[in-house]
């Protein structure tokens, strides 16, 4: 045994787990800053930094002054950003004081939800949005991968290679010609329009990953099948789709993201129906008033989106390298 091997291992080791460590606080300080503000009073948020709220009070010794005011937390901003409400003061204050102050399109009923304005509908429109896309861009790009990988036809691997290439193909440089191209057609603001949008430029990435994870599939598995006389449709659906459930888990999370997060595609094509990243620009009155409530329609933004990576994180590291094996 080498003398000191384990504290040698240790200091090799520590230079990368202190820049874990640093990526993970740079990462995390900000959510936490972001979260607790969502909680702050729009007075707290306008006067101190978030970083106050673990200030430890400290009295004058005769106990009639204090140097510092206990912070106050409310959901005031949660409240505001879902029904979209843009009063002097707050959606719950004027609610609770009979609405004399709230504007007259609220009526402090459960109907608020559905106010344009707020983030509640953009909620729905991101979800009309991510889900349907993210379903069309797996279902095509597992038939497609399948073809690419176990079918013998002409001109397979230039139509890869052609594929691959799609790829550095950017996506801002095609937004003007599909733009006037929707608008002949009908389909400006309408959610065929973004579904196909979205569909055409997540397909170059999501066959090249499918293809590389099922063309690393054992080739005995596929020639057994066959010579049992299955067909490709059996060879696809009982043997390519339970063997390749990780690229596929993988696939879908990385386009959910992709599409959730999305604001230049969606301001563009579906400018009536904003979604929640177009929202929350609309949320700020045009003198930049009511910014604290950014805050809380931030978070409520992104929850979805953590909890999916939270919930699914190992999916990520297979997918990155589903997408490295050579097939």
């Amino acid at each position: 045994m080498i003398p000191f091997s384990k504290t040698n291992r240790f200091f090799r080791s520590l230079p990368i787990n202190l820049a874990l460590i640093l990526m993970c606080v740079l990462w995390l300080l900000p959510t936490l800053g972001l979260f607790i503000t969502s909680f702050r009073t729009k007075e707290d948020v306008r006067t101190s930094g978030w970083w106050t709220v673990f200030a430890i009070n400290k009295t004058e010794p005769d106990d009639t002054e204090s140097t510092a005011k206990n912070s106050t937390f409310t959901l005031s901003n949660y409240a505001d950003a879902i029904v979209g409400y843009k009063g002097t003061n707050s959606y719950l204050s004027d609610c609770a004081s009979g609405g004399a102050g709230a504007s007259i399109k609220f009526k402090c009923q459960i109907s608020d939800l559905l106010n344009p304005e707020g983030m509640g509908v953009a909620f729905v429109n991101t979800l009309l949005v991510t889900v349907p896309t993210t379903l069309l861009v797996i279902l095509f790009a597992a038939f497609s991968a399948f073809a690419f990988a176990w079918l013998d036809f002409k001109g397979r691997q230039w139509m890869f290679a052609l594929l691959v290439g799609l790829q550095i193909v950017p996506l801002q440089m095609t937004l003007v010609p599909i733009a006037r191209l929707y608008a002949a057609i009908g389909l400006q603001n309408s959610f065929l329009g973004i579904w196909l949008f979205h569909v055409g430029f997540g397909l170059p990435y999501a066959i090249y990953l499918m293809r590389n994870f099922m063309g690393s599939l054992p080739r005995e598995i596929f020639e057994s099948a066959y010579l049992d006389g299955a067909n490709h449709w059996k060879a696809f659906t009982k043997l390519a789709l339970p063997l390749s459930i990780p690229a596929i888990a993988s696939l879908g999370i990385f386009q959910f993201l992709w599409v959730w997060n999305d604001f230049l595609v969606a301001k563009i094509f579906l400018s009536t129906h904003p979604v929640l990243t177009v929202q929350i620009t609309n949320l700020i009155d045009p003198r930049g008033a009511n910014w604290h409530i950014l805050t809380g329609a931030a978070f409520l933004s992104f929850i979805i989106p953590m909890f999916v990576f939270f919930a699914f994180q190992q999916y990520f590291v297979k997918g990155l390298l589903a997408g490295s094996v050579k097939g």
